[in-house]
């Protein structure tokens, strides 16, 4: 993977995420989301592969372990070049995630790399203590997903920049962060909680940046996106 920034395209409708891009450079990474994806099913990553563009489907799959994997196997067909799954459903289900990825990869074909979420970058401390019942620090339980997961044999892991360190000391250099929440220093921080500049990504060791709405709603997005990559590959 390269390291360009993984632009959001949380659009409802196809025609708004396709005219979106219609405008951008080819070449780009960009994010399929539940909403696009659930809305109009595989094909739309099909559309935007046919533009020149790699595509990380953001299903964050979540269930019993047959089940993921045989989604899984599934989805290999698609096309997509990465997926996640949540590493809160335990490493026997990532495990048989990166399987049936494995197993439905067409021959010729790379495997789609494979990530886990570790906590979403909405999410705060005292919510992760009281609804999700889980003790102790934030951190504590970011990392100790991430090493389930590197166990686990993914490739990496989504987090919040303000991990990102912490998951390379415990996981090493290689294994990915993936770290959405990213604003330019003006923007808004919308639902996000665990936000950070692009600069302050690449200083804290993520190895790719998720950047939606300040892009996306920008008023010339293909400037704010030379911003952002810029930023990032600047630090």
């Amino acid at each position: 993977m390269n390291r360009s920034p993984i632009i959001a395209l949380d659009f409802p409708a196809p025609d708004d995420a396709l005219g979106f891009l219609d405008k951008m450079p080819s070449g780009l990474w960009v994010k399929v989301g539940m909403e696009l994806y659930l809305q109009n099913g595989p094909d739309i990553v099909g559309r935007v592969k046919d533009r020149g563009h790699q595509v990380f489907l953001d299903l964050k799959l979540h269930d019993i372990p047959n089940t993921v994997g045989r989604a899984m196997e599934g989805l290999a067909r698609v096309g997509a070049d990465m997926v996640n799954v949540h590493a809160a459903g335990g490493r026997e289900m990532m495990e048989r995630a990166l399987d049936g990825l494995e197993a439905g990869t067409p021959s010729g074909r790379k495997r789609p790399v494979l990530i886990a979420v570790t906590q979403l970058t909405s999410t705060g401390e005292e919510q992760m203590n009281l609804e999700q019942g889980i003790t102790g620090s934030l951190m504590d339980s970011v990392v100790r997903y991430a090493r389930l997961a590197d166990e686990a044999g993914l490739d990496g892991v989504v987090c919040s920049v303000h991990e990102a360190s912490a998951i390379r000391d415990a996981c090493g250099e290689e294994f990915l962060k993936v770290t959405p929440g990213i604003r330019l220093a003006e923007g808004d921080t919308h639902d996000q909680k665990r936000i950070a500049t692009p600069a302050d990504a690449a200083r804290a060791g993520s190895t790719h940046i998720v950047v939606g709405r300040a892009i996306t709603q920008a008023a010339d997005p293909a400037a704010a996106y030379e911003t952002v990559k810029r930023q990032w590959e600047e630090d």
